[in-house]
């Protein structure tokens, strides 16, 4: 499956990626980017409702907070992916807007905003099953972070 996304956003310093999708052998991955570690997560975010449908169909309808645990920063991205993931697969929520309220090492408390999926206007795109620990990088430099995390499907 040959896949090349590009999402740009506006960000803080003018026009920055918010994520891209790279190409895996029976998975997908995403490359997320952040000026700081909050918009990271997010875009991150983001970056996986992109692969399950179109996120400018999904209106903000309501919100939903989210706390979220685990033992370092790496855990914490894989463990928020896939608690998005249930949220889709068993309550049929989607999202499209992320308010990370706050993030540290381990923890991170997070407002989403969406809708409940609806056939007659959302389009399946892919079934995302997991955020996995494979070739997961996070790395920090001096334009922000940035993040790999390959999805089964």
């Amino acid at each position: 499956m040959e896949i090349s996304l590009l999402f740009l956003y506006n960000g803080f310093r003018g026009m920055k990626k918010a994520f891209e999708v790279i190409d895996h052998t029976a998975d997908v991955g995403i490359i997320a980017y952040g000026t700081d570690i909050e918009e990271l997560f997010s875009n991150a975010a983001l970056a996986l409702f992109s692969l399950i449908t179109e996120p400018e169909s999904v209106e903000r309808k309501f919100h939903l907070d989210l706390e979220v645990s685990s033992e370092d920063i790496d855990s914490l991205l894989i463990e928020w992916l896939n608690e998005l993931i249930y949220l889709f697969d068993v309550k049929h929520i989607l999202f499209n807007h992320f308010d990370i309220k706050s993030l540290t090492h381990n923890g991170l408390k997070a407002t989403c905003y969406g809708e409940d999926f609806d056939p007659m206007k959302h389009k399946i795109k892919a079934g995302v099953k997991a955020a996995t620990y494979h070739m997961l990088k996070l790395d920090k430099s001096d334009d922000g972070f940035k993040a790999q995390v390959i999805l089964d499907i």
